[in-house]
């Protein structure tokens, strides 16, 4: 799916033969053979960017997924997975776009919301990240990775009240989040 974690440590590693892109018994082998009769297939291109990033290769992963989107520009899941991988590569500029075009065909998908909160608290921009998550919390109020999100950007911005208005929603949801953002809230002083 599309959704944000921390980049991993890139290092050298035996990959399963499922993934191993030199095993012709391999999906990566068995993708890339169908792409050879039918290069132009989204589809088939997405299946393949979702197989480098289960592999970590991430330039790799977005380079496929441009080719996604100028086939079928209206694919905004795709949209969503390239600003996950540009995240990942630290490319937080173009992160941010790919989630606003992601947000403009799917206007109602609260993680690329989420996630965009995520590139802008990167690039230092907390109102936008602040808004952003705001938006998550506001199509999906059950979302707890937003709502924690949330609350910890509020608490960036001195915002104690609002920070501890998600705690208080949070522990109806996910307590060990609550938990968190309780700890979180102690230090700036507002328990």
């Amino acid at each position: 799916g599309c959704s944000k974690e921390k980049p991993k440590e890139e290092k050298p590693k035996e990959l399963p033969s499922a993934v191993n892109p030199y095993s012709p018994t391999g999906v990566f082998y068995q993708v890339r053979e169908k792409l050879k009769k039918d290069p132009n297939n989204p589809q088939l291109l997405y299946h393949l960017a979702d197989l480098y990033e289960r592999s970590e290769v991430y330039d790799r992963e977005v380079d496929t997924l441009k080719k996604v989107v100028q086939l079928k520009p209206d694919m905004g899941y795709a949209y969503c997975k390239m600003g996950n991988a540009l995240n990942r590569l630290e490319r937080y500029e173009e992160a941010v776009e790919a989630f606003k075009t992601c947000i403009k065909y799917l206007p109602k998908y609260p993680v690329a919301y989420n996630n965009l909160a995520y590139s802008y608290g990167k690039l230092g921009k907390l109102d936008e990240q602040i808004r952003s998550l705001e938006k998550a919390v506001q199509i999906r109020p059950t979302y707890a990775t937003a709502r924690l999100n949330l609350g910890l950007a509020y608490l960036k911005a001195g915002r104690v009240k609002d920070a501890k208005a998600q705690y208080e929603a949070l522990k109806g949801i996910h307590t060990r989040f609550a938990e968190v953002l309780y700890k979180e809230i102690q230090k700036k002083g507002g328990a």
